[in-house]
């Protein structure tokens, strides 16, 4: 995915700009991170207090010159507009948390109005139009079969949460102003490793087909995630 976001900047914005970025839900910041290293000024909101705990226990430990160039708030993401003015952002990430709001369209129509012109809005989302992937390649033919018609999954926490259908998110984006436009799969064929498997010796050959897949159909319309970018018009 880091790929594929960096593919979208580089199609965007001039060669070594400096970019405002909110990372919404940032988690341990490891995208925040990655982007603050390559030059960017970085803002990061998390509302776990743990994962806002590791984030700011890995920036401890990065240069000087890369701590200032990092922010960080507590805070679920529906408050952006208190703490920031419209336009304040040339790039939004939102990976990984719309699965976890009940009713995302206020939350994305807010991040949408931090853009400025041009700016990119990233999201990470569960892929609604394959759940029964996952049950189906496990065996799982009961699960699979309850997840044709489902909008919603197990994860692996044990929750349950939400998933999105790409024409449905294509319909949300063009609504807040910030069509889309590039949409790539994740995890087309690793949606069911185990999370503390080892990291495989072919791992580089594994990301190429992966990042391939992820831009080629039908393989991506079946990845267990959807990256989609839109853009603020």
């Amino acid at each position: 995915m880091a790929r594929q976001l960096d593919e979208q900047i580089a199609g965007r914005f001039p060669v070594g700009q400096r970019l405002r970025v909110l990372d919404v839900g940032m988690g341990q910041g490891t995208q925040a991170l990655r982007l603050a290293r390559a030059g960017h000024q970085v803002t990061g909101v998390e509302k776990d207090p743990r994962m806002l705990g590791a984030a700011r226990e890995a920036l401890a430990a990065e240069p000087e010159g890369i701590r200032a160039r990092v922010r960080l708030f507590e805070s679920d993401g529906r408050d952006t507009g208190v703490h920031f003015l419209p336009g304040s952002f040339d790039v939004v990430l939102c990976h990984g948390v719309l699965m976890y709001v009940e009713l995302p369209d206020a939350l994305l129509a807010g991040l949408a109005r931090m853009l400025a012109p041009g700016g990119l809005l990233s999201l990470l989302v569960r892929n609604g139009d394959a759940l029964a992937m996952r049950s189906g390649l496990a065996g799982d033919w009961a699960g699979a079969m309850g997840s044709f018609d489902s909008g919603s999954y197990t994860n692996r926490l044990g929750l349950d949460v939400r998933a999105d259908r790409l024409s449905a998110l294509t319909g949300t984006l063009a609504g807040i102003g910030a069509p889309l436009h590039a949409w790539y799969g994740v995890r087309v064929f690793t949606d069911t490793a185990d999370d503390d498997a080892e990291i495989p010796s072919d791992l580089d050959a594994l990301l190429a087909v992966e990042e391939r897949a992820g831009r080629t159909d039908p393989y991506r319309q079946v990845a267990a995630l959807l990256h989609l970018c839109g853009v603020r018009g």
